[in-house]
């Protein structure tokens, strides 16, 4: 007789995804909630449940595959940035440096205040920077949402994403320097895998789309081989030990350059996007304990206050001077809130290097789980009062 342990580790994951799809369709029927939010109340109520079933290592199938689908998503999402659209209104790049350096800036000065160690505090401060684009999307698309605020969403969040990055792995080059005393090594870990992680993504947007010129079939294999690509590069960065991030996003920019497009009844890429978007949120919060929550509930509060006022604040200040309204320009500030998925996936990857962070930074834990589900929230209820999107508020 089978025990039953075993087969509820063996299908933990499956069941988890299964119910989380099916309670995401329902709630939304009902509620009109966004799926991603309710995906994250199961993930982690299941992951508290049975830990042992949900269980997830750096380099297991499951955080491969999460890595995957976040490849996929940064894709799709690099493809819609037009660098052109940047040149001609300058302004939404000085939003975006600016509303990142004063997240960081606020993050950082009240995580020293509260006695958190300098280190850690620029750890958090540079994750807070970052808005999640997987979450920012999927509420796009989920809503079929387009116009000014939805845009200037869009640019803004690849602008802070990999501003975060930067500084993200800066500081790790540091903390490794701290800890292990080679400069050679924290440089590795930092300024020159940025920079490898670039030109991988930046050679394949050029290469894919070349290949498929050569072999005729745009509208029919565009898809698949943009696909396949983003399964090469994350299993490439893996191999390299570089960033899966930067390099997906760069391939999507490079490809929309390259002026091929893939049909847009594939969005999310099809059916497997769909499935693979659904094991991405429940894992993002499978990682979080409900113990370090607890213990950095207070302060990650205050945090999450602080990181929404001042991203709100700054892109409203630059709101006329960009070309919209003020309210255009605070609604677009509102739906910059979700964080949680970047964060989890971008923590995972440090441990590839045999950093671990997440013991380091509980406030982050209750920041990720409350973003997780308010986060898309804020997305969607921003851009339908937005009157960006073909849904009617309720």
């Amino acid at each position: 007789m089978p025990d039953f342990q075993v087969i509820l580790a063996d299908l933990g994951w499956p069941l988890a995804i299964a119910l989380a799809w099916l309670l995401g369709e329902f709630i939304h029927r009902w509620t009109q909630l966004p799926r991603i939010s309710v995906y994250g109340i199961v993930g982690f109520l299941l992951s508290q449940a049975f830990p042992e079933s949900l269980t997830s290592g750096a380099s297991s199938t499951v955080t491969t595959l999460a890595n995957f689908a976040f490849g996929l998503i940064l894709f799709e999402f690099g493809y819609r940035i037009n660098l052109r659209w940047l040149r001609i209104n300058p302004w939404i790049l000085v939003t975006g440096l600016v509303e990142s350096a004063a997240t960081f800036g606020v993050v950082y000065l009240i995580a020293t205040l509260t006695g958190m160690p300098s280190l850690t505090s620029l750890l958090l401060a540079s994750l807070a920077m970052s808005t999640s684009p997987a979450g920012v999307l999927r509420v796009i698309n989920e809503q079929n949402s387009s116009g000014q605020v939805t845009e200037r969403v869009l640019h803004l969040v690849a602008i802070n994403c990999v501003l975060a990055v930067f500084v993200f792995k800066v500081v790790v080059g540091f903390w490794v320097f701290e800890t292990s005393g080679s400069l050679t090594q924290a440089v590795s870990h930092s300024l020159i895998e940025l920079l490898v992680s670039a030109a991988m993504g930046a050679i394949l947007g050029f290469l894919v789309p070349a290949v498929l010129r050569r072999l005729g079939a745009l509208a029919q294999d565009g898809t698949i081989a943009f696909a396949l690509g983003v399964v090469l590069l994350v299993a490439g960065s893996s191999a390299f030990e570089v960033s899966p991030v930067l390099a997906t996003l760069t391939f999507g920019l490079a490809a929309r350059h390259s002026r091929v497009a893939f049909s847009r009844t594939e969005r999310n890429f099809g059916g497997i996007g769909e499935l693979l978007t659904v094991l991405l949120f429940v894992f993002a919060v499978s990682t979080l304990e409900w113990d370090r929550v607890v213990a950095g509930a207070g302060l990650g509060m205050v945090l999450l206050l602080a990181r929404f006022l001042v991203k709100t604040a700054s892109v409203t200040v630059f709101a006329k001077v960009g070309g919209i309204s003020w309210r255009k320009g605070m609604l677009t500030g509102v739906a910059l809130a979700p964080m949680s998925v970047f964060v989890t996936l971008l923590l995972e990857q440090t441990r590839y290097m045999g950093i671990v962070l997440v013991d380091e930074l509980a406030a982050l834990a209750a920041m990720t789980l409350v973003l997780e589900v308010l986060g898309p929230i804020f997305t969607q209820r921003a851009l339908i009062w937005a009157a960006e999107t073909t849904k009617k508020e309720i």
